[in-house]
């Protein structure tokens, strides 16, 4: 798979740019500590931990959806449940991932899991006001699949969105706000993994993963 460097550029302002917070308030509390010290010191101690937890959850999540870890067939699926649970935990989003899904015959095919965090990912975009996303199995037993539903007030995907992932989209005119998509879309080319995705039912977005066999 090649990626145009104008998409690694983009994408690495992505990443600086949703690190750029956390880091930025462990650096605040330290100079809080070093300046005033005395009974701001737990205030401070506080907002450091906090915020380099969320730094090391968003890294975890990044390592798997953008670096080659997502991409070796030792990654787990409880690995991934993890990582994923761990990044959305403290935000506006619930997820349900329950055990056993996807399905071992899914999972099996080289990036399905990759894939299905960067989905994820996207569904989480769709959620701007907070909301739900459940990773679910299939409804047809047979089918080698898997399906993350996003739910929530005003959950959509925005046309830009929409471009990148049905291939629409030059990548001269990708932006950092939708390079996310384009990766996805092209990782969903590399790994042979189809993805679509389902708007038609008010407030709720739907997307769903399959490998033929």
């Amino acid at each position: 798979m090649q990626i145009d460097i104008r998409v690694v550029e983009l994408l690495s302002s992505k990443i600086c740019h949703d690190l750029i917070s956390p880091v930025g308030a462990i650096n605040n509390g330290v100079e809080l500590v070093n300046d005033v010290g005395g009974g701001v010191v737990d205030e401070a101690m506080k907002l450091i931990g906090d915020s380099a937890g969320q730094a090391s959850r968003k890294l975890r999540l990044f390592r798997l959806c953008y670096g080659r870890a997502g991409s070796e067939g030792n990654l787990t699926v409880k690995d991934a449940r993890s990582v994923v649970e761990e990044y959305l935990e403290h935000g506006k989003i619930k997820l349900s991932w329950p055990a056993g899904t996807p399905s071992e015959m899914f999972v099996q095919n080289r990036g399905a899991l990759k894939l299905l965090i960067n989905t994820i990912m996207l569904a989480e975009e769709t959620l701007a006001y907070g909301g739900s996303i459940t990773v679910a199995a299939p409804e047809n037993p047979g089918d080698v699949s898997c399906k993350v539903e996003a739910a929530g007030r005003g959950a959509t995907v925005q046309p830009v969105t929409v471009a990148c992932l049905d291939g629409k989209t030059p990548v001269e005119e990708v932006t950092p706000r939708t390079v996310h998509a384009y990766i996805v879309s092209r990782f969903s080319e590399h790994f042979g993994i189809k993805l679509k995705y389902n708007t038609g039912v008010s407030e709720k977005v739907t997307f769903v993963l399959s490998k033929s066999i």
